[in-house]
């Protein structure tokens, strides 16, 4: 090159010096203080050290978090910091940062990254999107960076990074983690759906939901069958012990069935508030896809309960169709799959039991209890009415006449029918009374309104 070029080329690589030193001057140190630093911690260079990555499904994000916070806790000098470089460093291994940390200032210490993950359906944590944990494990220092999972880089799963200078640390490091993280899991006792939601608070495809609040006197069904559904889903759970013992399995499978609108969504609703304790994993629709990863979910968070509402949507008789059918191959094969000794039960809903895959509805480890949800007698329907009424005026004989009328109707359209007498004497400008719920019924039952009663629940 000439004089002239030479010159510039120098005069160049002077500003590009100058423009570095200035940066690590603002940034208070030399730009190399990443690595010094997890040196000093380590004892060693850890850019000559092997990094063994782990990473964890997306919804298990937070319980990483927390698994690792507890284990670092039991360490009184941890501390946790950040690492700079905007989203260049999500394009990074944490060997790759190491080995270019301090060039230009990159990858140099900066403020820990966080956010907010829910944790159930009113609760959130701040959690370590990205930042190196520093601690002492097993009486050996190490060094952990933790990510969240990020779709805008092609990252499904959460990970922990880590770096120790003693072999087998960090296998001993991930087993710990792992079962502290099926231990303090903030799915543990929740109420769950799979598939996800933009709309509710959740995690990835999980969505927690708040568990209802009903007691035995909520639900009205003919006398013994509420206590059969509790027995088989609750009792086995409260006497494992006993049965394990005696060699008996766990694992069991309920189906609930009948018309629609009889109430087997609200049973399910009242066993959910009855067990407190047990996580519940709800799928319904083409949230059944999700079958494995429930039964996965479920054995991990034991006790635990399934629900398959509609079934017969997925698991219709196979003669039914041509050709074959994934998804309720993926049902069966679940329901065997899983460990007689695990204290899961499998809650399985349907309005056509007539065409239901026999497979999975005559085969004990499958489904062992099969329970009608029948439309109500009149004894029943003048126990929903009071219950449906308690908050209004109507006179016992009103509902008594009722009941007797309202021959072959559901619950929905019981409870249904109340609303309507609201709304006749709301239209009236008047209070509610035994005129209007006169009127509503004689509405509904009318042939105006088969096509509502075909909807709500009728025998004709």
């Amino acid at each position: 090159m000439d004089a002239r070029t030479a010159d510039f080329v120098d005069a160049f690589k002077t500003f590009l010096e100058e423009v570095v030193s200035e940066h690590r001057a603002r940034a208070g140190a030399d730009g190399e203080q990443l690595v010094p630093i997890i040196a000093d911690h380590l004892g060693a260079d850890p850019r000559r050290l092997p990094v063994v990555t782990e990473n964890v499904p997306a919804h298990q994000f937070v319980d990483l978090d927390i698994a690792l916070d507890e284990v670092q806790r039991r360490d009184g000098g941890s501390t946790v910091v950040g690492v700079g470089g905007g989203e260049q460093r999500q394009h990074h291994s944490l060997s790759e940062i190491l080995q270019r940390a301090g060039r230009y200032g990159q990858f140099d210490l900066a403020a820990v990254d966080y956010t907010s993950v829910a944790t159930g359906p009113d609760a959130a944590r701040q959690a370590v999107s990205f930042g190196l944990r520093l601690f002492t494990f097993d009486g050996t220092p190490v060094a952990v960076l933790q990510r969240q999972p990020d779709q805008r880089f092609g990252r499904t799963a959460a990970s922990m990074e880590i770096v120790t200078p003693a072999e087998g640390v960090a296998a001993r490091l991930i087993e710990a983690v792992g079962a502290l993280m099926v231990e303090r899991s903030v799915l543990r006792g929740q109420v769950l759906s799979l598939g996800g939601s933009q709309y509710e608070r959740g995690m990835g495809e999980i969505v927690f939901h708040r568990r209802p609040v009903l007691g035995a006197d909520d639900i009205i069904l003919p006398e013994g069958v509420l206590h059969r559904v509790h027995r088989h889903v609750a009792g086995i759970a409260s006497h494992r012990d006993r049965l394990r013992a005696a060699g008996q399995h766990l694992k069991r499978g309920l189906l609930l069935y009948g018309p629609p609108g009889t109430g087997k969504t609200h049973t399910v609703r009242y066993l959910l508030s009855a067990l407190p304790d047990v996580t519940a994993i709800l799928l319904a629709g083409p949230a059944i896809a999700y079958v494995a990863d429930a039964a996965r979910m479920a054995r991990a968070l034991q006790p635990a309960l399934v629900v398959l509402e509609d079934c017969d949507l997925v698991a219709e008789a196979r003669e039914l169709h041509h050709g074959p059918q994934p998804l309720l191959f993926s049902v069966l094969e679940t329901l065997d799959g899983l460990g007689d000794d695990a204290d899961v039960a499998f809650l399985l809903t349907t309005n056509r039991v007539s065409v239901l895959e026999p497979a999975l509805a005559q085969r004990p480890g499958r489904v062992d209890l099969a329970v009608e949800i029948p439309l109500p007698d009149e004894d029943s329907r003048r126990r929903l009415l009071r219950l449906y009424s308690r908050s209004l005026p109507f006179t016992p004989p009103a509902l008594d006449h009722a009941a007797a009328r309202a021959s072959g109707v559901t619950a929905s359209f019981v409870k249904e029918l109340l609303r309507r007498a609201v709304l006749i004497a709301a239209e009236a400008g008047t209070a509610p009374d035994d005129t209007h719920l006169a009127a509503a019924l004689d509405e509904m039952l009318s042939q105006a309104e088969s096509i509502t009663r075909s909807l709500l629940g009728t025998a004709s």
